[in-house]
């Protein structure tokens, strides 16, 4: 038998890797863990015991994933962040401060249970969900 334990890795496409960057690494703070080539197109970002590994599009591992993602080509769905313990408040506070537009927090579950949560709209439009339990 099979037990997942957590969110290993992710992979986003793009074609906006240093808006994506200034996204991941500067709005929610995750850290550059890894970069390849410059012809491989692959920057691994740490996210707490996983990573979002980000690949443009016009590199050689990102032409293997077709055309770039667009208004109805996104990669996936939406992907799930836990966060530290934090407030409601101070994560929209947070995000409003780098003019990320900001839903209402609404009960979900999750991998953790119910919990808080809300839907934010990364630089190449794709959903990510922030969860924290307070």
């Amino acid at each position: 038998m099979i037990y997942v334990t957590g969110i290993d890795h992710i992979v986003l496409r793009t074609t906006k890797r240093n808006e994506m960057l200034d996204f991941y690494c500067g709005v929610l703070g995750c850290k550059i863990e890894r970069e390849s080539s410059q012809e491989l197109g692959l920057t691994q970002l740490r996210a707490g015991s996983a990573l979002i590994d980000l690949v443009s599009v016009d590199s050689k591992l990102g032409k293997l994933g077709g055309g770039p993602p667009g208004k109805t080509e996104n990669n996936l769905d939406h992907f799930c962040l836990q966060l530290k313990p934090i407030s409601e408040e101070d994560i929209k506070r947070h995000l409003e401060s780098h003019n990320i537009s900001v839903g209402e927090f609404a009960d979900r579950y999750g991998a953790q249970g119910t919990g808080r949560s809300l839907y934010i709209k990364d630089p190449e439009g794709n959903t990510v969900e922030l969860r924290s339990q307070v």
